[in-house]
Formats: C-alpha cells, structure tokens, sequence
C-alpha cells in the first residue's frame, strides 16, 4: 500500500509486472514445464540487491517506470519465473508442486529512503538493519507461494535514496531457482535496461530443459498430507540474535592466503592445488573457531554448497532451476588451529571436490525422489560445533554469478548486500569483491559475542582491507 513504512523506508508504490513476450512452446529448450522438486522447499526467497553508482539519469516515478520496462522484456525471456507455484493435495496423503507458467507477472515495489545513504551500506564494517527494509517478501517462505496463489516467484524493490543513490533488489523463491538462476536473469534485466534488448544480449539464453532422474514422477510426490506441513516458521528470531558483517579481501590478500596455505602444505607433505576462496574460507573457519571459544576437543564443521554447472553431464552453463550440492568438511577446533590454514583450506578442498561424484549424486537424487527430506532453517544461535555454511566455494562460482557484471547505466554498482533470508548464526555468503579480478567478499551473520571477538582478531583482520565504518 502506498505510504507504508518499514525500517524508516516509505513504500510509493506497487506493480505486477508482467512478461513482454508470449509464453514459449510447450516443446524444446523455451519449453514451460510443470518443475520437480528438486531442491527443499522451505528454502527462504533469495534477496540480493545492489546500491548502484550515484544515478546519472531520472528518478521517482520516471525512473521506475523505465524500470518496469525492462523488467517486462527480462521476464519474457524468463518466463517461468512469471509464473506461479501450484499445489494439489492427493487422497494417498502426498502433495505435489507444480509451476504454472501462465505469465501473471512478478512484483515491482518503488521505494525511498530518506535516512540511508550509499556510503551508508557500503562502506559500513557491519550490515546496518535498513538493508533488510530494502528488500521485497521478507520472512516470506518458499512453500507460502503454493499456499497463496497471490504471492509471485520473483519481486524486485527499487529504493531511492537520500543522496541520490538507487539500490536495486531482486527476490525470488528458491524452488524457482538457485543463486545462479538468481543472478542470470539480475543481470539480463540490466544489461537490457541498458539498451541491451535492441540487439543481441551477451548474457546468454536461458535453459529450461529439466535436469533431473530420468525414473523420476512428474511432479515429485511429498509425504505430507497438507501443504502447510512443509513448512515452518521459528526463523523470525535469527535476526534478532546474530549480527551481519562485510568483510572485504583485496586480490593482494587473498593471493598471499592462498600463498601461504599452499607454502604449508607443501611443508607438511602435501600436494594439489588450493583455490583463492578456500583459502579465505579456511582462515575465517580457523577465525570463527577462536571467536566462539571453542574448546579443542570441540568437533566443528563446514558445510559448502557448490554450483553444478558445467561440472554434471548434462546441466549447461545457462541451466534455470537449482543446481547445487553440498559438501561438508569436518574437523576439531583443535585441528583446525593447530595444524594451520594449508591443512584447513586442503580439508574444504577436498570436501568440494567429493561432493562432485556424479553417480553418487545421482543415487542421493533418487533415494530423494523414493524419501523426499528437507532441511529447515530453525534460526536462533547455532551448536556449538557449527563453524559456517558458505554459499558458495570456488572461483569459477564467483565468476560464474558475476554480481557486480551488471549496469542498468549508472556504472558499476558500488557495492551488493543480501536481505533477511535464510540469516541465522553460522550463516556466510561469498561474494566477488568490488576490485574483481580476484577479491573476495565474506557476508557473515554471527553470533553478537562471537563477532565482536572476531572483529578484534587481529590475526583475521589484517587480511580484511575494507575497514571499519
């Protein structure tokens, strides 16, 4: 409703977007499907945005407008994401999911911000609470979709403001789409806002051809009687209880990490190659064990979730839907300190690299299809022993979502910042940094003790080069 306020910032408007195109055939690669359940779906929306470069060009309703625009011609090329989630209740007690590909449109919410600026967000050590405000379906669940015809796949917030700066956020529910789905079509919109759509876009065609077991149903039967069952809700206190913080890693940084990871394995007699983000995650695990206190005898863990893409026969680079697998590195707090980040980053090494073995995530696949399992973000204060759960563990990742590639015009954005989803303790998104070309960004939500204790590290700190606000 026009004139609401959250977090000091002032909703002016709302609009359903619709796609720009007709739909596509039923047939090929533009082919609309009826989607499986390939990933949980309790997963929270998946809020990223950006603060752009100071806007050169128009504002208020104008600018939102042009917007909306070119939203309109990003949705017709992606255009299952204008969709919506359907659910059938079935007399055996299972519950199927479908997505209904019929274009009713996605959100577009325009917004202000009198209190907030650019630097604001940017240059702040810790993640100030009006980012949260900036982002469209907060606390709002995967599952809610199919429970509420009304609520779209994806929405986007444009927020002006006070210093003339434009943040631009993008949500979209997680059973549509993973973080690369995510970024694929963030920036298509962008580079088609820029003129892109009069001629041929370098962002490549977006793939709806389903990757999934052959032997699969159609859609994939869930072992719950209704679908209010899936899901549940206790995560709303996670914010409260875990801070954020943006800690930036310059390319000279995170090359002397990776340097010296790779000095120490060699001394202690191994070998293979260490890539620069498990470097940085290796010192920050090493970081957060010292933050929590953890005693050595403590088991610890890392969990990593790693892109398929190009990796699995058959799911190509331009690939919409999830494509993710997980990967767990395990160790003692003790262990982690004592035998040094080379050991540590060659642990996360090889927990991505085992995550990668194509016929064991075909069977895990199918005994999911046979037991469908779901994990759930219950928020709160993480266990002892969780260390961190990264988004995202490799290079080519990094390189692969290209957050800061896109340019509605302005400029490259200054900075991006995630919004409420999935925010509990442990929780740490990676980002490409700012310089590109090798800097890395860690978004980490901890525990409000521990990250105190993490700030004042100095051993972690002297490889962060952003600096506190």
């Amino acid at each position: 409703m026009e004139g609401d306020t959250s977090g000091g910032v002032r909703i002016m408007s709302r609009r359903m977007v619709r796609p720009l195109r007709p739909p596509p055939t039923a047939n090929g690669n533009g082919g609309c499907h009826h989607r499986k359940n390939e990933e949980e779906m309790d997963h929270r929306r998946h809020p990223k945005g950006h603060p752009p470069a100071q806007a050169t060009c128009v504002h208020g309703d104008a600018l939102v407008d042009a917007l909306a625009s070119s939203f309109a011609l990003a949705l017709g090329r992606f255009y299952p994401f204008a969709g919506r989630l359907a659910a059938e209740e079935h007399e055996d007690g299972t519950v199927t999911l479908s997505l209904r590909c019929i274009g009713e449109g996605a959100e577009l919410v325009h917004a202000a911000a009198p209190e907030a600026t650019a630097a604001d967000i940017a240059a702040s050590l810790h993640v100030p609470p009006v980012v949260a405000a900036l982002c469209p379906l907060n606390h709002v669940l995967g599952a809610d979709a199919a429970m509420d015809q009304s609520l779209p796949l994806v929405a986007a917030q444009v927020t002006e403001l006070t210093d003339g700066g434009v943040f631009i956020d993008m949500s979209m529910n997680h059973s549509a789409g993973d973080g690369a789905a995510f970024w694929h079509l963030f920036n298509a919109w962008s580079e088609i806002h820029r003129g892109g759509e009069l001629r041929e876009l370098s962002t490549p065609a977006p793939v709806f051809r389903r990757w999934f077991i052959e032997t699969s149903p159609v859609p994939v039967p869930m072992p719950f009687g209704k679908l209010e069952q899936v899901a549940r809700r206790p995560f709303e206190r996670a914010a409260a209880e875990a801070r954020e913080s943006f800690f930036t890693f310059s390319a000279a940084s995170v090359e002397k990490l990776r340097a010296r990871a790779k000095a120490e394995m060699v001394a202690g007699g191994g070998g293979g190659t260490i890539s620069s983000v498990e470097a940085v995650l290796a010192h920050l695990w090493r970081a957060v064990c010292r933050a929590r206190r953890l005693p050595p005898e403590q088991s610890t863990f890392y969990t990593l979730v790693s892109g398929c893409r190009g990796r699995v026969d058959g799911i190509p680079p331009g690939y919409v839907g999830n494509a993710m697998v997980f990967g767990k590195a395990e160790a003692t707090a003790g262990e982690v300190q004592e035998k040094g980040l080379g050991w540590t980053a060659w642990l996360l090494n090889r927990a991505a690299a085992s995550a990668f073995d194509e016929a064991g995530m075909r069977a895990s696949l199918a005994r999911w299809v046979r037991e469908p399992e779901f994990t759930y973000n219950m928020g709160g204060l993480s266990p002892p022993g969780a260390a961190a759960a990264a988004l995202v563990s490799g290079v080519r990742d990094l390189a692969a979502l290209d957050v800061f590639g896109n340019d509605f015009g302005w400029g490259k954005p200054v900075a991006v910042r995630s919004g409420a989803g999935n925010k509990a303790d442990g929780k740490v998104a990676v980002f490409e940094g700012p310089e590109r070309g090798g800097s890395v960004s860690l978004e980490v939500c901890i525990a409000p003790d521990a990250l105190d204790r993490l700030v004042a590290d100095q051993d972690f700190m002297d490889a962060v080069t952003s600096a506190p606000a």
